[in-house]
């Protein structure tokens, strides 16, 4: 007999409390996005992770969920808000972005990138100066965190922010564990063979 044809919704809701937390996550696809600097977005030869589904809770609920997430994760110097409406990307850190609330269209890459429809969730791992933009949203909650808790900054594409931002991004370290995932999946093995 198959699995899913043997336990209930409601058994696998019971059998969830005796899962370590990994167990509820990643209920959906995971997707690698790559992009090319663009003379104004530098993007990264690192892959954008995008986890669809990825998690259950919801709401205020969903946020907190997430905050402890990455911080266990040592993801951290976390916020509450949304995505900005402009082209942006950070030159001193990676980012996660984990949506607990709504959905939005963003614009990662820049200008000439790919334009992608993001949900609550929905978990995006953006590498340092790829860039993202919101295009437009219903509701959306996102929770912002950095690996090691780095301080970010905030570029725009414009005249002057390179080469800085490309020296910034060129020392930064592949992080030592997935802001979902943990230490030994995700953008451990991708990253690093990337």
């Amino acid at each position: 007999m198959k699995r899913k044809k043997f336990l209930t919704a409601a058994g696998l809701a019971g059998l969830a409390l005796f899962l370590p937390d990994t167990a509820k996550t990643m209920t959906g696809a995971s997707q690698k996005l790559y992009f090319k600097d663009d003379g104004k977005i530098p993007n990264n030869k690192l892959p954008l992770i995008l986890y669809r589904d990825a998690y259950e809770a919801r709401g205020t609920g969903g946020a907190s969920w997430l905050e402890r997430r990455f911080s266990k994760n040592n993801w951290t110097n976390s916020w509450r808000n949304g995505i900005y409406s402009f082209h942006h990307y950070h030159s001193t850190s990676h980012e996660v972005l984990g949506v607990y609330s709504g959905t939005a269209l963003v614009h990662l890459g820049g200008e000439n990138g790919e334009k992608v429809e993001i949900q609550a969730g929905d978990i995006i791992i953006i590498p340092a100066g790829v860039g993202h933009k919101n295009l437009g949203s219903k509701n959306l909650g996102v929770v912002g965190a950095y690996p090691d808790g780095r301080s970010w900054d905030l570029n725009r594409g414009l005249p002057g922010e390179r080469p800085q931002a490309d020296r910034n991004i060129a020392t930064l370290p592949i992080p030592t564990a997935d802001p979902l995932l943990g230490a030994k999946d995700g953008i451990i093995d991708i990253w690093a063979n990337s």
